[in-house]
């Protein structure tokens, strides 16, 4: 049975979320095994470390670019109606956005999707802070936040299409994303050997993220292919599902079809515990002493207004933006780890927890 048929038989949005699930299966397991963590990366290189976990992060992100590249030349895959280069978009929400959400990481902890993988493996702190980040994210998409929102996003726009891929603005084509990604993984790969205690598996694992990111992009494009409905042609993102998650529990009755957001979330948690059993890591974790709870929870609402103001997280909009280089996705990027960068040392100079 080919996928047109099995389309037809079972609902594009049930074999959407079938695909998201196990996308984020992988993503779940490998995030938990190689430490993937943006906030660590932004630490270590805070720190001038360069580490470990940056080379993680930078070898995931590489990964990916290689991977959507690759795909890309063959024409397989084609990104101009996705949402980060199709739709409008807006700088001063990606700036303003990312340096919101980089100040909420630091201070919770974890981004949106390590939230996702601590609470896994029995962090209570993370639970809490996913569920108020949740909650804020559903507040600035169609609540009380969204009037401020939508005002901060409209001070600069741009409109979709060319204007918004950084290939095409900078007239390089598509040898400039294969150098960008070769660059970044040879940086990566350097800084593991110069790191003893990085391992092969933590190395295989940041590939197998970025794979995740790559594989998203391509099966949504494999669906949109075969159906005969309008598919968005998407891949991984933590805020959004979030918020439809939330309104799924609550409100039974109108949440939406299941899709790939759906079948997405649940399943990296999943992914996620599983690794944690398996390697003996779950254990449930409180709050530290020295930690308050209203630092957390500030972030958490950070986090969540800056992620629907900047278009997704680290993930949804840094990485799976960034891979298809859309100029919003590498602003929200880097204003994402400035302000985390920023938030980090201003709160080590005062002492208070990071």
């Amino acid at each position: 049975m080919n996928l047109a048929s099995l389309l037809e038989t079972y609902g594009d949005h049930w074999i959407l979320a079938i695909g998201g699930g196990l996308i984020g299966l992988l993503f779940g397991f490998t995030a938990q095994r190689s430490k993937f963590c943006a906030r660590a990366a932004v630490i270590e290189g805070s720190d001038g470390v360069w580490g470990p976990r940056f080379a993680g992060w930078l070898l995931a992100f590489a990964s990916a670019i290689l991977m959507v590249q690759a795909f890309t030349a063959t024409g397989f895959l084609k990104t101009e109606s996705a949402r980060h280069l199709g739709a409008q978009g807006s700088i001063s929400g990606a700036i303003l956005g990312g340096l919101m959400f980089g100040i909420g990481m630091i201070m919770t902890r974890g981004c949106a999707s390590r939230l996702i993988i601590l609470s896994a493996n029995g962090n209570l702190r993370a639970w809490i802070s996913g569920l108020v980040f949740a909650v804020t994210v559903q507040a600035s998409i169609s609540g009380s936040l969204a009037p401020l929102r939508k005002q901060m996003a409209g001070w600069w726009l741009v409109d979709g299409g060319p204007d918004r891929n950084l290939l095409i603005l900078t007239s390089s084509s598509a040898w400039m994303g294969w150098l960008i990604g070769f660059v970044f993984l040879v940086l990566a790969l350097w800084r593991f050997k110069n790191n003893a205690s990085s391992s092969v598996p933590s190395k295989l694992g940041s590939v197998l993220v970025g794979a995740a990111i790559a594989l998203g992009w391509c099966f949504t494009q494999w669906v949109a292919n075969a159906s005969f409905e309008p598919i968005a042609v998407q891949s991984l993102t933590f805020s959004g599902p979030s918020a439809e998650w939330l309104t799924r529990v609550l409100y039974t009755e109108t949440a939406p079809k299941f899709g790939f957001d759906a079948g997405l979330l649940p399943s990296v948690f999943v992914g996620s515990l599983l690794a944690g059993l398996i390697f003996g890591e779950f254990k449930f974790e409180g709050f530290q002493t020295e930690n308050k709870l209203g630092h957390y929870l500030s972030g958490a609402l950070l986090m969540g207004f800056g992620a629907v103001l900047a278009g997704g997280c680290t993930v949804g909009a840094g990485m799976t933006g960034g891979v298809i280089f859309s100029n919003t996705a590498w602003l929200t990027l880097i204003s994402i780890a400035i302000g985390a960068a920023f938030t980090y040392k201003f709160l080590k100079s005062i002492g208070a927890p990071t």
